[in-house]
């Protein structure tokens, strides 16, 4: 396959999704962008936006002065104002749909969304040095430029192949804050899909090397705690005050006393917290913003039941009320052996591959979770594919990219697992 791969039309679409990073919900150019890639390539069927999504499954959805704001930007690059129009309410995304006959129904997963942080300036980072760092407030600091590239690249690949069958890419947005994978999950679009394929590249694994079957998904939900209490004077009646920021802390120093689980691993996190409005006044309003994860979904929802617990006796305590509220979640889920075979004995045939790895865990969350298990309900099969990477910096941090020799192998790997299924019996 690797004769069929453009090498270096990979990098450049890769650069240009660098360079215009879009958060969840608000990947207005990426979506366009996309949609005019697979009309080069010629696809049978394109579903955009509100087509692609069950709208009231999202979560995590930003506020229309937010999504305004973005969408606005994306007016100001030379795209399709119409297409675009489609998108404006944050229904972003796309799936393009190969019809080559008779054979299995595949269908791959990659996400399009980027962080909002701002990216490094040194000159030591590839994208500052060779000038496409991005000019957005956001940052692809998850490698999901990637992703959209390698989606694309196998796209082409396989339009250009003797596949048999029915050929799904889908562009999934929002997965950053566990938002998308629901939401497509619910619409329908996989439901005769076969075979599966999810992807993420790096992950600590170096350039060259492969894992074909990536595991150990820890379940997760997102949830957001307000406090209210009573303001009053600090000095003069502290009495008469009911401090919402004493129960926010006691609710936090409780949550990570929460007793770990004998059946496998579990996470507490109080990653965003806050209240009070002055020195001098006791604070009337705080909150928190946190997530609880488990290696199995029983595992997530004892840690979620606890945590809610706490939350709401930490409110009584300080005889304030808390109303608490689920930002996104997502389950876990496990790779198929039979295709994590496939991909290795495809891996195994691609040159630029020097470390294969049949089984390896992901040690953190994923939305693609909803898409595996939809397909694995109704009698297909799912993996989730590592592509390895050399990547500066850690993931979600100011300095991450991606070592572009591994576009390349990413494509190549997925192109040949997939013309390698058997046929669906």
């Amino acid at each position: 396959m690797s004769e069929t791969i453009d090498h270096d039309r990979l990098v450049g679409l890769r650069r240009e999704f660098h360079r215009h990073p879009e958060p969840a919900w608000r990947e207005f150019y990426t979506t366009v962008r996309i949609v005019e890639e697979c009309r080069r390539i010629g696809v049978d069927r394109l579903v955009v936006g509100p087509d692609l999504l069950v709208t009231e499954s999202r979560t995590a959805v930003p506020d229309d002065a937010d999504l305004e704001a973005w969408l606005e930007r994306a007016r100001q690059r030379d795209v399709d104002l119409a297409l675009l129009d489609r998108l404006r309410d944050g229904q972003t995304g796309a799936m393009a749909v190969l019809e080559r006959g008779e054979g299995p129904t595949v269908a791959l997963r990659v996400d399009i969304d980027a962080l909002p942080r701002e990216e490094s300036t040194d000159d030591e980072h590839l994208p500052a040095a060779e000038g496409f760092r991005a000019e957005t407030p956001a940052m692809h600091a998850c490698g999901h430029d990637a992703h959209a590239t390698i989606g694309l690249g196998v796209l082409e690949a396989i339009a250009n192949s003797d596949f048999r069958g029915t050929f799904k890419v889908v562009f999934q947005p929002a997965e950053e804050v566990v938002g998308g994978g629901r939401a497509i999950a619910k619409s329908g679009h996989l439901d005769d899909v076969d075979y599966l394929f999810a992807l993420h590249i790096g992950l600590d694994h170096p350039t060259g090397e492969v894992v074909a079957g990536i595991g150990d998904f820890l379940a997760v939900r997102h949830f957001r705690a307000d406090f209210r209490g009573e303001s009053a004077h600090a000095g003069a009646n502290p009495q008469a005050g009911r401090n919402a920021v004493q129960a926010m802390a006691t609710a936090v120093q409780n949550l990570y006393a929460i007793p770990r689980h004998e059946d496998g691993a579990t996470r507490i996190n109080a990653g965003d917290v806050g209240g009070g409005s002055a020195t001098n006044i006791v604070p009337e309003d705080a909150y928190i913003e946190g997530e609880v994860r488990g290696e199995t979904d029983a595992l997530m929802e004892y840690m979620s039941e606890k945590a809610d617990r706490v939350l709401e006796h930490a409110a009584a305590m300080h005889d304030c009320e808390v109303s608490i509220a689920t930002h996104a979640e997502a389950p876990s889920a496990e790779s198929d052996e039979a295709l994590v075979d496939i991909v290795a004995e495809a891996a195994d045939d691609v040159e630029s591959v020097t470390s294969l790895l049949e089984r390896a865990p992901l040690g953190g969350s994923e939305d693609a979770t909803f898409l595996m298990q939809r397909v694995q309900e109704r009698g297909g099969l799912a993996t989730y594919v590592g592509i390895g990477t050399d990547h500066p910096g850690g993931h979600h941090t100011a300095t991450f990219d991606v070592d572009e020799p591994s576009l390349s192998i990413g494509v190549d790997v997925l192109s040949r697992a997939i013309l390698r299924l058997p046929p669906v019996e």
